[in-house]
């Protein structure tokens, strides 16, 4: 309730300040000049504080910089030149600088724009992942110890390796599944394979 008559305090004074202004009695603030009723040098905290800290003092120095109505003259003689140079300039001419001026303003644009998504892309070329570190690690970990393979034999592969070659034989683990197969030459060593997956020997063709 009393921000709503606080609001409704303001609404109405707004009202009644516009009513004033919109009299036709009241002269026009711009018709009005402002004069300065008190110079000093010294340091004025409330000027620091209205003006943010831009004016710290209100002397003979500042004044006629923040109440000039009108430009300096050296700057009133060069709008007066530029005034004279445009009105020399005919239609047509001045349709044909503007229409370049716009060309030359939306190249530079589609440049800078070009730029911009070449850099954008690039950064997220640089970003972006070009692999999975999970799949990474399941492709080492199958190839390396077997993880996540199928404990099955292909099918039409018998219980045994082909014998007649001398030192060729088999040995099948029933309970793990795991298949040995001694090399050729090697009768003492015997090399664990993968589950499911039965090595050549020595001469003869792979399944």
């Amino acid at each position: 309730p009393s921000v709503l008559d606080s609001f409704a305090l303001l609404s109405g004074q707004l009202n009644t300040l516009n009513k004033v202004l919109k009299h036709e009695k009241t002269p026009l603030l711009r018709n009005q000049v402002i004069i300065p009723l008190v110079l000093s040098p010294d340091r004025d905290e409330e000027i620091m504080r209205q003006t943010e800290g831009r004016v710290p003092v209100f002397s003979h120095e500042v004044v006629p910089d923040h109440l000039r109505t009108k430009p300096d003259p050296e700057v009133e003689e060069q709008e007066k030149q530029l005034i004279t140079d445009a009105a020399r300039i005919s239609p047509d001419v001045a349709q044909k600088q503007i229409q370049s001026l716009n060309k030359m303003c939306s190249n530079l644009l589609e440049k800078i724009s070009k730029e911009e998504r070449e850099s954008e892309s690039g950064g997220l070329r640089q970003n972006k992942q070009t692999f999975n570190p999970a799949d990474t690690n399941a492709l080492v970990a199958a190839v390396a110890f077997g993880k996540g393979l199928s404990n099955r034999r292909p099918p039409g592969s018998g219980g045994s390796v082909q014998s007649g070659q001398p030192g060729a034989g088999a040995i099948i683990a029933g309970a793990s599944g795991m298949q040995q197969v001694p090399m050729s030459g090697a009768a003492a060593q015997q090399q664990p394979m993968l589950a499911g997956v039965q090595m050549a020997q020595a001469g003869q063709p792979g399944k």
